[in-house]
């Protein structure tokens, strides 16, 4: 199974948005782990990310990176998993 992580902050809507768009691209799917990540609480990811979150990863790899546009997001899932995506509709 793949892991989406995606790094947020509190209070950024960016974060809000990124958050919905995955949750509406892969919560009937069951092909990723999602795991938000709050870059506040831990020093290293405030330092790397603190003026571009929200940060999406896929297993480890950072495939999205500030302000949310959602039909790029959701494009990024879509070439990441496509067949899969698809074959659960």
């Amino acid at each position: 199974m793949h892991r989406i992580t995606i790094l947020t902050k509190p209070n950024c809507p960016a974060c809000d948005a990124a958050c919905k768009v995955v949750d509406l691209v892969l919560s009937r799917h069951m092909i990723a782990l999602i795991e938000r990540i709050d870059i506040t609480t831990d020093a290293d990811l405030l330092a790397k990310y603190q003026n571009d979150v929200p940060v999406v990863l896929v297993d480890g790899q950072e495939k999205f990176r500030g302000t949310v546009d959602p039909e790029k997001l959701a494009r990024c899932f879509f070439d990441e998993f496509g067949e899969r995506l698809v074959a659960f509709n």
